[in-house]
């Protein structure tokens, strides 16, 4: 057994009491945690939270958690704690995620709730103090795009035009994110992160990243998801429908409605190249080859901007002629 998950069950007998106990893998992550279901000898379940202090600070996650319970979103209740060791005991909030139950018939109550929930948190939570999601930040994880999927993963060399067109396409999407009013950010809401089979949906996870931030984040990430997609006139509907939540809260205001829509798209471009890059990182770095499949739907999104964004043409040019065949190729 490994080290770490015999320290685990030690804690779970002797300071969380648990005698009759069986655990088994709940769910990957994408970092250094670790989830493991535990099964009570008397039916019910918990969720055993393995972080290694270090390499994970589980304190962001838990004062999140609070927060996030204080305005009636649905994150899981901590039933016990160790941070110095890195364990946390979790109520287990299920294994069905909206990504496993998203359909045409259930998809319109599932981002209802969704986007409800949202919106309690742009609207309730106070984002001082959190980290900010400033300029640095946003060109950081820009940056994985070329670093990790253009050159690890493709072997691309980029020619002294195609470096300009990059540094301007961040610059662009960094003023765009910039511009936007700042609120509380999850930074991974999406259908992976939001479970269905709960009694107060979604239940909410992985928000121990949480930061200050464009408004548009969350959203985009929800509506233009990197593991399923809907028809682009389907998201626009979802989209407007949370700006309108958004004006009768007073997170934004009638005067950003001209914006509104060019900063969902900026933003999604902002977080696609992100993402694109972690998941080549994923492989490459961590071993965790699993999400390259996802890559050709991530980067899609920003070709289908070209259209409406002129600004983003040069950008959406170099990832369909460039970027998306060699991506198709190496997964062939």
């Amino acid at each position: 057994m490994p080290e770490r998950q015999s320290l685990l069950e030690n804690w779970l007998r002797t300071d969380c009491g648990l005698t009759d106990f069986t655990l088994k893998p709940a769910s990957e992550d994408a970092s250094f945690r670790r989830y493991f279901r535990v099964f009570l000898d008397d039916g019910q379940t918990r969720i055993a939270m393995d972080a290694p202090p270090d390499k994970e600070d589980s304190k962001p996650f838990v004062a999140i958690a609070e927060r996030l319970q204080q305005i009636g979103v649905h994150a899981p209740q901590i039933h016990a704690r160790n941070l110095d060791q890195g364990f946390l005991l979790l109520e287990d909030l299920g294994s069905q995620s909206y990504l496993d139950r998203l359909d045409d018939e259930s998809a319109d109550r599932l981002y209802g709730d969704a986007l409800a929930a949202l919106m309690s948190m742009q609207a309730c939570i106070d984002p001082t103090g959190l980290p900010e999601y400033d300029r640095d930040m946003l060109v950081a994880e820009m940056s994985l795009f070329p670093q990790w999927l253009l050159q690890q993963h493709l072997a691309l060399e980029l020619s002294v035009t195609e470096q300009s067109m990059l540094e301007e396409a961040f610059r662009l999407l960094v003023e765009a994110a910039l511009e936007q009013p700042q609120v509380f950010v999850h930074r991974d809401y999406h259908s992976r992160n939001l479970m269905a089979d709960v009694t107060h949906p979604p239940g909410v996870i992985d928000f121990q990243d949480a930061v200050r931030g464009p408004v548009t984040y969350d959203l985009v990430s929800l509506l233009r998801d990197c593991y399923v997609r809907w028809p682009a006139n389907q998201v626009d509907e979802w989209a407007w429908g949370y700006y309108q939540l958004c004006v009768q809260s007073g997170v934004l205001q009638d005067k950003h409605e001209d914006d509104f829509l060019r900063w969902f798209d900026l933003m999604g471009a902002q977080r696609h190249l992100k993402a694109a890059g972690i998941f080549a990182r994923l492989a490459h770095r961590d071993g965790k080859t699993g999400y390259l499949g996802d890559i050709p739907r991530t980067l899609g999104y920003i070709v289908e901007l070209a259209p409406r964004r002129e600004e983003l043409v040069p950008l959406a040019a170099f990832v369909e002629q460039r970027v998306l065949p060699l991506c198709l190729k190496a997964s062939a």
